[in-house]
């Protein structure tokens, strides 16, 4: 093994550095040696604008993006949900490690009475615009406040805020050993495309650190993470377009749940199948994405760029 060291980007938040540990560890149990490399994002240096608001596609990694075609690294490590479906130029995806929870969660403030009428009344904080459409389908009476920051921002916010509850990812608070023994799991609301898996991007040009990453590939999660990323571009949609998307599998099958909403939760699509796992099953996000265009998704994605998001 040659004694080359490669150099790990990524952000530093306590959850990046922890998603970034994990590859430094993994590669350095397969003879490699590494650096980390941490740098501040657009995304963390911000905590005020909604994430619709900014652009979002990228908003996290284009700051490593940049870097990483810089020189300033050799490998950049994401949250792969954050990661826009077409990479900068320059930079190829090399790895997805095995996922985590894809869960989202509920942190409530004072108790959860609010949760079991759907004509309840109570205030919920999110920055995700997948997120708040789908909560104010189930729920028409709630009003979402926005929350901004890293893990820890967001927990501090919800203690001092006059917030009946927040929601996260459950991927996030588990790895930062934060998650809050009052929380509970929102099985009813599908994730964001990949959640709770994380990527490695290198430069197209670097032959030595693709070929090392490569061998950190957990390929399940490369398989659904990859059908859910093409659900999401078919739609075209973003950060800032509701669109949900899970692939799982399980037994030599694989089943696909992926739906679309209007921001507001009043309209939405979406559609569920399940098929055996074959050379052909990486093309079932591209055929749900058609199907539910098929069905009128392009009226709700109209209506939602009309509207500014």
């Amino acid at each position: 093994m040659t004694n080359k060291i490669i150099r790990i980007g990524t952000r530093d938040s306590q959850l990046a550095v922890w998603q970034a540990v994990q590859v430094q560890q993994q590669l350095e149990a397969k003879g490699f040696t590494t650096s980390l490399v941490p740098l501040k994002s657009e995304g963390d240096i911000d905590l005020v604008t909604p994430l619709y608001e900014m652009g979002v596609q990228g908003v996290f990694t284009r700051t490593l993006d940049a870097a990483l075609l810089s020189n300033r690294f050799d490998i950049a490590v994401h949250s792969m949900k954050d990661v826009p479906t077409q990479t900068a130029k320059g930079i190829v995806p090399v790895a997805a490690l095995e996922r985590g929870s894809y869960m989202d969660i509920i942190v409530p403030k004072n108790g959860t009475a609010f949760l079991d009428d759907r004509n309840s009344v109570a205030l919920i904080a999110t920055s995700s615009i997948r997120r708040k459409a789908q909560w104010l389908h189930r729920y028409p009476n709630h009003s979402i406040t926005n929350l901004r920051g890293n893990v820890n921002t967001r927990l501090r916010k919800l203690s001092e805020e006059n917030w009946d509850g927040a929601i996260f990812a459950a991927a996030g608070l588990q790895r930062t050993d934060l998650l809050p023994p009052s929380a509970l799991s929102l099985n009813w609301m599908l994730p964001a495309p990949a959640q709770g898996a994380i990527l490695i991007v290198c430069r197209d040009d670097d032959h030595y650190s693709y070929e090392a990453c490569k061998l950190l590939n957990h390929e399940p999660t490369s398989i659904c993470t990859h059908i859910e990323r093409d659900f999401l571009r078919t739609l075209m949609g973003g950060c800032s377009t509701p669109i949900s998307a899970l692939a799982t599998i399980d037994a030599e099958k694989i089943k696909f749940q992926g739906n679309i909403f209007s921001v507001d939760g009043s309209e939405h699509l979406d559609i569920e199948f399940e098929e055996a796992l074959t050379d052909e099953s990486v093309s079932m996000g591209k055929r749900a994405a058609d199907t539910l265009l098929a069905k009128g998704a392009g009226r709700i994605i109209e209506q939602i760029k009309k509207a500014g998001h």
